[in-house]
């Protein structure tokens, strides 16, 4: 089972850790599967997939305390232990948050939340967080569709590459924060996708929406 899944290498559901020296780092990634598809950590494996192994109980207790104190909200870790090649290797497997975002804390005491994207954590970017927001309201979201809304959308649909947030918001003579729940809202209703392309988060408009 183990070498089946070294054998899938890193991806948006597994990342190798060869050994935890920071609980920190570890509470990132915890926090980048909750927050997007789940996802197990297989620790005591190097990034070219070796199998080194690991101290197993230093290296639970280590998972444990970033799960545990350094994501808000606490996130659920799994773990087992597989003998494999004369060395332990610790599998810990996160599910998908029920509560998002799931935020990390930085060597600074602050908190960001962030994605899982390809073999990558990735800080979630302001538009993700207004989702979330939009997602745990209790009320039903009314979006008004007026000529200035559609303009916008136009503005994406009309653009020759996708549009990043701030470009959206200078073109469409935004105030920021107005620009992210706009480009929310659209995302929300299905109007528009958000994409990450070269490290940069970009939004483009969807379809024919004559």
């Amino acid at each position: 089972m183990l070498h089946h899944l070294i054998a899938q290498g890193e991806h948006q559901q597994q990342d190798f850790k060869y050994e935890i020296s920071d609980v920190r780092k570890i509470a990132r990634t915890l926090s980048a599967f909750a927050n997007t598809d789940g996802g197990r950590l297989l620790i005591g494996v190097k990034d070219n997939g070796k199998i080194a192994g690991v101290r197993s109980d230093e290296e639970i207790y280590m998972v444990e305390a970033a799960a545990a104190m350094h994501c808000v909200p606490p996130v659920e870790c799994r773990m087992t232990i597989h003998r494999v090649e004369g060395h332990n290797v610790v599998i810990a497997e996160v599910e998908p948050s029920e509560e998002r975002p799931v935020r990390a804390r930085l060597d600074d005491d602050s908190l960001c939340a962030f994605m899982r994207i390809a073999d990558e954590n990735i800080v979630a970017p302001p538009v993700q967080m207004a989702l979330w927001r939009e997602a745990d309201r209790e009320q039903p979201t009314v979006m008004s569709f007026t000529n200035r809304e559609q303009s916008l959308l136009k503005l994406l649909a009309d653009s020759p590459e996708p549009l990043t947030l701030n470009r959206f918001a200078r073109l469409g003579r935004l105030p920021r924060h107005r620009a992210v729940q706009l480009l929310a809202l659209f995302i929300r209703f299905g109007l528009v996708e958000q994409q990450f392309v070269n490290h940069v988060f970009v939004y483009l408009a969807l379809g024919d929406e004559g």
